[in-house]
């Protein structure tokens, strides 16, 4: 009880700015005291309104009231003080520098619980006080304390501003409501608000839609990347197995095998891990938008939510929430099957099938540094099977022969929208990706065809500068004219200076850089070689000159 009477006289004492024990104790006249420094400095800051008030019940003075200590409670503060209880409480809680300061503290001020709106200031617990005990204050809208009251403050006619022109999309007072901003569509803040918070619901709940979206595509590319991982490994699994069957001769060529597969298991993942990054970064900012969202809907300041309200165009962002796509996966088999075909050899020399077994090892070695193919038969081992892929079509190619054949037609084709399209360039992609050995032949005929290859993130809409085949980084193109033909990548044109003939066939050695056209007649005539880096899987394109001549080309099957 004794240390409860002490708190008390503490309380009682205690100045109710600075919160401290009154030093040099003065008495104003609505009879509330206060340390004659704290109550000094609170009349310097009113002296441009030439009216004083009471820090605790505001009553006002005109003219500033003459200070004078009162002697008797400078007495009864010293004897306080003999206690040993001069500092202010422990359990007060100073404002830090990114804390709400309280506005009427002085000296260390306490952090503020609470902003008023309509006094447009901050306090601490004890200064509030008469927000809660006195009607007039009771009516005040109070809020998380903030730094931005002032920005409710409208610059012109230095009041609140509670208003909201859409016209001009910006906060107002109520005098500009019936002045600058008369004839304007003009609401309360608080009706704005509720508009937008409709609107920001639908922003979240798009963005949270997009969120979901992305994580399933997260998992189907994982699922690929394990798809394509299982498949290496078996490939490489089954060659080891094959391999170990061999004379020591041939191991070195097992370990090249092996690292031929790894190559091509790598160019396959890193394109998913690349998009599976992609995807996680942009669930990453979804969230954080989000955040931000969620932080602004749960302002209560009306004025101060507008503020920080974001342009619409940032709330109107495209919410496309379509998958990826996954193509069609490498196969490793064809790795297995040269394998398989050199146990065979090997073991057909060692059974006295063969005649020589150091020939039957240089045909292995030769097979195994893999040189490119000098007549059609060895070509033909590494024939692909190719069609096109219809949702790459430009709408005025037509499509037949179970998606081999294209051919330019005047009037559109009634195919869906899709975003692999080709909008402006007549062109087509082939459905299936190429990676390792590949080898093609297209037939065409009529004024002049363009057969290339290209990645698969070469652009769909656009003129042909920027998204036909050779105009651009993303593809190679031979322009197949019977008196003039030439071959582009990058808008960079070279004459191609051999006779060509209306069968060109196509080699790829994706690992090796390699990539070279060819005239295919009696005999194969080279038209054009490539060599250079492939950074992704390609595929086969075809574009089509002139649709009066109804041209056409075709991939031709070759097993």
């Amino acid at each position: 009880m004794a240390q409860k009477g002490v708190q008390l006289d503490r309380e009682t004492f205690s100045c109710s700015i600075c919160l401290d024990l009154l030093k040099d104790p003065v008495t104003i006249p609505c009879g509330h005291n206060y340390s004659m420094n704290c109550i000094k400095s609170h009349w310097d800051k009113e002296d441009g309104k030439k009216i004083y008030s009471c820090p605790q019940c505001r009553q006002t003075f005109t003219p500033r009231p003459v200070l004078v200590k009162n002697t008797m409670l400078a007495v009864l503060v010293e004897e306080l003080k003999k206690t040993g209880l001069q500092a202010a409480p422990a359990d007060l809680c100073y404002a830090r520098p990114e804390d709400v300061a309280c506005d009427v503290c002085t000296g260390r001020k306490l952090k503020a619980c609470r902003s008023c709106l309509v006094c447009l200031a901050s306090y601490c617990e004890k200064h509030l006080q008469l927000h809660s005990e006195l009607d007039p204050f009771k009516k005040h809208k109070l809020v998380e304390p903030s730094k931005k009251l002032q920005e409710n403050v409208c610059s012109r006619h230095d009041e609140v501003m509670k208003m909201f022109c859409r016209t001009d999309q910006k906060s107002i007072c109520y005098l500009c409501s019936v002045d600058a901003h008369k004839s304007h569509d003009t609401v309360s803040a608080a009706a704005e608000r509720t508009e937008r918070q409709k609107e920001l619901e639908v922003s979240r709940q798009n963005l949270r839609q997009r969120i979901q979206n992305r994580k399933k595509d997260v998992t189907l590319l994982q699922q690929e990347v394990e798809a394509v991982d299982r498949s290496a490994d078996n490939a490489v699994e089954q060659s080891e197995k094959m391999f170990a069957e061999l004379v020591r001769l041939i191991q070195k060529r097992s370990s090249e095998v092996t690292q031929q597969v790894r190559s091509q298991q790598q160019t396959e993942v890193s394109g998913y891990r690349e998009l599976q990054v992609k995807l996680e970064q942009e669930i990453t900012e979804l969230q954080r938008k989000d955040a931000e969202l969620d932080k602004l809907s749960h302002t209560e300041d009306h004025t101060q939510f507008l503020l920080d309200y974001p342009p619409r165009s940032q709330l109107d962002e495209s919410t496309d929430s379509s998958g990826v796509n996954i193509g069609p996966r490498r196969d490793f088999r064809d790795v297995t099957a040269d394998v398989s075909e050199l146990r065979d050899k090997l073991q057909e020399v060692l059974r006295g099938k063969g005649t020589n077994v150091a020939q039957t090892v240089t045909q292995v070695d030769v097979l195994m540094s893999q040189p490119e193919p000098r007549t059609r038969a060895e070509f033909l081992r590494y024939s692909h099977d190719i069609t096109m892929d219809p949702n790459t079509a430009n709408a005025l190619l037509s499509l037949s022969e179970g998606n081999r054949r294209a051919t330019l037609r005047a009037h559109h084709q009634p195919y869906p929208a899709h975003p692999d399209r080709f909008t402006e360039c007549w062109q087509v992609l082939s459905r299936q990706s190429l990676t390792g050995r590949c080898y093609w032949e297209v037939k065409w005929f009529g004024d002049g065809v363009c057969v290339a290859v290209a990645y698969k993130d070469i652009s769909r809409a656009g003129s042909w500068n920027k998204c036909g085949f050779g105009q651009n980084d993303k593809s190679w193109a031979l322009d197949c004219y019977i008196n003039n033909s030439s071959f582009w990548h990058n808008k960079d044109k070279s004459p191609v200076s051999n006779p060509l003939s209306s069968r060109v066939g196509v080699y790829l050695d994706h690992s090796a850089g390699v990539l070279s056209f060819y005239s295919i007649t009696n005999t194969m005539t080279l038209l054009r070689r490539v060599q250079t880096t492939f950074t992704q899987p390609l595929y086969a394109g075809l574009w089509i000159n002139n649709f009066t001549a109804e041209d056409t080309a075709e991939f031709c099957k070759l097993k």
